[in-house]
């Protein structure tokens, strides 16, 4: 009978590295040639020939650290999410929150599906709301044409589903205003930028035709307000405590009030939002994607009241559990580009077990809620250095030039005394003897 595969995997990360892979082996989240390629000379297979045909004036690989996030139950699926950051309080925040949340049950997520849209200006138009309704009259026959450009989606079962005018005052000439041509297309499991700009650009000269003008721009808006992920947890009060803070409603009100502090202060909000994206950012970068589109994205639409606030909040519920829940649009794909192109990507991929692009924005989601949690919490109670520092104690001794077992014990003694300045860490490394 086969094991039942769990993220639960205490004490993962008091492993050796070659540990480390032999247990993800052994819970079948990696085959062993994936924990070879991983972990080897060419790490993740990705090659400078690869990296050259990629990318442009190329001269080497610029490598940064895979490490997972463990301990997601999404759905009432167990899940591991790759995740790709350099700062290693953020893996390990978003493992510790997440085992929390297991106590609620996990986290609850949903996608409204995968719609994008292309934009097309008309500029130079004595009448645009005029233009607008032309446009909209013409509806159908556009949406046979932008099928038309793009068969290939269509036949994945995306395709055209709507034609949307706005009609835009310009700011500095408030008497001036331009026709805006919005074109849905259901882009299914790419993220869509390809797509949406070829059909920006091939039907732009129809649309130039029935309104008359000028065109402008013609590409996709990286708002993608009808690709959105909501994820949501609940957490018992007792699974916040911590030795120093035994009282874990105690900690669940200082999270809510963190929570508000966010919600009216837009200094705050942005830093509260900050720790979402650490978690939510790391996933996408680990499997492939325009991280910086979705980042655009998601402050967007933290701004989309007017005044820019967070994109999680947290409350205290009726029976005294924390309820924390999330919102945002998330443009993500499974296929085509890295997830083509990238061995890594490709493996991340399979080790997130990711069916599909919604699949994918529910377990980003999930870990960014979680680095949210954790961030929180840690301000909630001992504050966010102290667990920061500790883990950071290992990127000092590098610095102080420690190599090999060496890292250990010189960070080891760093935490020890609380103490993460540069120059002890060379103080301890010049009293180590080498082995």
């Amino acid at each position: 009978m086969q094991k039942r595969r769990t993220a639960r995997i205490p004490g993962f990360y008091r492993l050796p590295l070659g540990e480390r892979l032999e247990s993800l082996v052994a819970a079948g989240w990696l085959t062993e040639d994936e924990a070879r390629s991983i972990s080897g000379p060419a790490a993740g297979g990705f090659d400078m020939e690869i990296a050259n045909a990629m990318s442009e004036n190329v001269i080497g690989v610029h490598a940064l650290p895979l490490g997972i996030c463990l301990n997601l139950l999404i759905n009432g699926k167990e899940r591991v999410a790759p995740m790709v950051v350099e700062e290693p309080s953020v893996v390990a925040a978003a493992s510790n929150a997440a085992r929390l949340t297991r106590e609620g049950g996990g986290f609850t997520v949903e996608t409204t599906g995968s719609v994008m849209a292309a934009q097309i200006q008309v500029k130079g138009l004595a009448e645009p709301t005029a233009a607008a309704q032309l446009i909209q009259a013409e509806a159908p026959s556009l949406l046979e044409a932008v099928n038309a450009l793009i068969p290939n989606m269509v036949n994945r079962g995306g395709g055209a589903r709507e034609i949307e005018t706005r009609v835009i005052p310009l700011p500095s000439q408030p008497e001036a205003r331009m026709l805006c041509v919005h074109v849905h297309v259901d882009c299914r499991d790419a993220m869509g930028a390809n797509t949406l700009n070829t059909v920006a650009e091939g039907l732009a000269p129809r649309v130039q035709e029935i309104a008359g003008g000028e065109i402008g721009l013609r590409i996709l808006t990286n708002y993608a307000d009808r690709r959105l992920v909501r994820v949501s947890c609940r957490l018992p009060p007792e699974s916040l405590r911590t030795k120093k803070w035994p009282d874990g409603g105690l900690v669940r009100d200082h999270i809510v009030d963190a929570s508000r502090f966010a919600e009216a202060d837009t200094y705050r909000a942005v830093t509260h939002n900050k720790g979402f994206m650490n978690g939510l950012d790391a996933v996408l970068v680990a499997t492939g994607q325009d991280w910086r589109a979705a980042e655009a994205a998601a402050h967007a639409y933290a701004s989309r009241t007017g005044a820019y606030g967070p994109l999680a909040t947290w409350r205290k519920d009726r029976e005294g559990f924390l309820e924390g829940e999330a919102e945002l649009p998330l443009a993500v794909g499974t296929v085509g580009g890295a997830a083509r192109a990238h061995p890594g990507v490709r493996l991340s991929l399979r080790l997130g077990r990711i069916e599909d692009a919604a699949d994918l924005a529910s377990l980003a989601a999930s870990v960014g809620l979680a680095s949210n949690l954790a961030a929180l919490r840690a301000l909630a109670t001992d504050g966010i250095q102290r667990g920061h520092m500790a883990l950071h104690a290992r990127t000092v001794a590098i610095e102080a030039g420690a190599t090999g077992d060496l890292i250990h014990r010189v960070s080891t003694t760093l935490r020890s005394e609380g103490c993460f300045r540069l120059e002890r860490a060379k103080e301890i490394l010049k009293k180590l003897p080498e082995d």
